[in-house]
């Protein structure tokens, strides 16, 4: 039987040794961070060596940082070899999304289309455009999308985004008049 090639999906990228028994405080690439406190395995890579899996005892948030605890992990010179690792764990076992909600890889590569068939071009990136302008509102998304004439940053706003299909990497947009003249060559 052939094992599924391990594609990976980082949650958060060591920065340095936290403290004198082993913990490492970690930048979170996540919108779960607590999530990682239940994982009871992950895997730490370096991007040039096979991921290796390593148990997480502990983590807890701490001024915007993941500060984590790693079994067999117990002083400072152990955690300094760890950092620049990434945590990863494999992308089926990513949380599920609830509806209008996306996992930015899974944004990137889709086509982008308008009504009635007219290919706008592929999504990129997904970036931020800014911060909430509000304490209920959420921050503002923008989809890169490279097109024939460049790259088009279009809002990605359930009015302009009007279909998100994700199992056939497919949007379907309704682009706002001048939004290309915007963002032009």
């Amino acid at each position: 039987m052939n094992t599924p090639p391990f594609v990976p999906v980082a949650l958060a990228r060591i920065l340095r040794p936290w403290g004198r028994r082993g913990e490492v405080a970690a930048y979170i690439l996540t919108d779960f961070p607590l999530r990682l406190a239940q994982i009871p395995q992950v895997w730490l890579a370096d991007g040039r060596n096979p991921p290796r899996p390593a148990r997480v005892l502990s983590c807890r948030v701490h001024l915007g940082q993941a500060i984590l605890q790693f079994a067999g992990i117990g002083s400072i010179s152990e955690a300094e070899r760890l950092r620049g690792l990434e945590v990863q764990i494999p992308l089926a076992e990513r949380l599920p999304l609830g509806p209008g909600r996306y996992y930015i890889t899974d944004l990137i590569g889709c086509e982008v289309w308008e009504p009635g068939g007219s290919k706008v071009g592929t999504v990129r990136d997904v970036q931020r455009a800014g911060p909430a302008t509000h304490d209920r509102s959420p921050e503002a998304w923008v989809l890169a999308v490279t097109t024939d004439r460049g790259e088009l940053l279009i809002p990605l706003a359930v009015e302009i985004c009007t279909e998100i299909d994700i199992q056939n990497r497919r949007i379907e947009v309704r682009l706002p008049q001048g939004l290309r003249d915007l963002n032009g060559p």
